[in-house]
């Protein structure tokens, strides 16, 4: 009987998820994905795993949804000419970011390349910690540079928004 639950679950969680792809409209989408991510808690419950269900209802289903619902509210819908030339004058103030991006990424790849060289003096072990801030240090490296560019993005928005305010 649970596993006809767990396809049950999956079967609608992928249904939801492509509702949320495959429609026009953004507060839907993020609807969706607020949908998609109650039912993966409902299977996480399921599958034994609460304190995952539980992260995963906070913050993707909880949080990720008001971010994404509040973002869409604060946008407007601009012309093709307004986009053209905010476009330009976007590229013309930001120019350096990609330069940023393409410095970061090839010091990860020679961090990638050559993990014998232990930048920090850092000897993993077999405790989580150790593992996940010495063994792991190039997947949190691109999550924080994935965070910071989000960072980035909303400042972008916020100080344009402002800027169109006054």
């Amino acid at each position: 009987m649970t596993l006809d639950l767990n396809f049950v679950l999956l079967t609608a969680m992928i249904v939801s998820a492509v509702w949320a792809v495959m429609t026009r409209s953004l507060l839907m989408s993020a609807v969706g994905l607020a949908v998609t991510s109650i039912i993966l808690t409902m299977l996480m419950f399921n599958l034994g795993s609460p304190l995952a269900a539980v992260f995963e209802l906070s913050v993707c289903a909880g949080l990720i949804t008001v971010v994404f619902v509040s973002t869409i509210s604060l946008t407007k819908p601009i012309t093709r000419c307004e986009l053209k030339e905010k476009t330009k004058n976007r590229i013309k103030r930001y120019w350096y970011l990609p330069v940023i991006l393409v410095v970061l990424f090839v010091v990860l790849g020679f961090y990638m390349v050559y993990p014998e060289i232990n930048f920090l003096g850092l000897y993993p072990s077999n405790d989580v910690r150790d593992v996940m801030w010495k063994l792991r240090t190039t997947d949190i490296m691109g999550q924080m540079i994935i965070l910071l560019a989000g960072v980035f993005g909303v400042v972008v928005l916020f100080k344009e928004r402002a800027k169109d305010d006054e």
